[in-house]
């Protein structure tokens, strides 16, 4: 929680320009979902999603302009975004979910 009020804090202070950007897991039966994307250079553990009580899991990033490549890590497998503003390959020749930020 820390993190996102710093972020929050450097956004409204002008140094950091960033936007909450919401995403969200249709993953009901899993019991562990993680986002990662070039935002976290790819950490598969540090930003754990939140299951909600509708089966969803949600998580809110600060992220800066631009287009951003990302994916889901559900139960250990890489999932795509069908919600994804596009696919992509990264550096790596693996598919992975678009996420535009303006």
């Amino acid at each position: 929680m820390d993190a996102l009020f710093e972020t929050a804090s450097r956004a409204s202070s002008g140094k950091s320009m960033t936007k909450p950007v919401n995403f969200y897991c249709a993953a009901a039966k899993a019991k562990r979902v993680y986002l990662l994307g070039d935002f976290n250079d790819w950490n598969p553990t540090s930003l754990p999603m939140q299951r909600r009580v509708d089966g969803w899991w949600f998580l809110q990033v600060g992220l800066a302009h631009g287009h951003h490549q990302y994916r889901f890590l559900v139960d250990g497998k890489a999932v795509l975004d069908p919600r994804a503003a596009g696919t992509a390959i990264n550096s790596q020749k693996e598919k992975v979910s678009i996420v535009a930020v303006s």
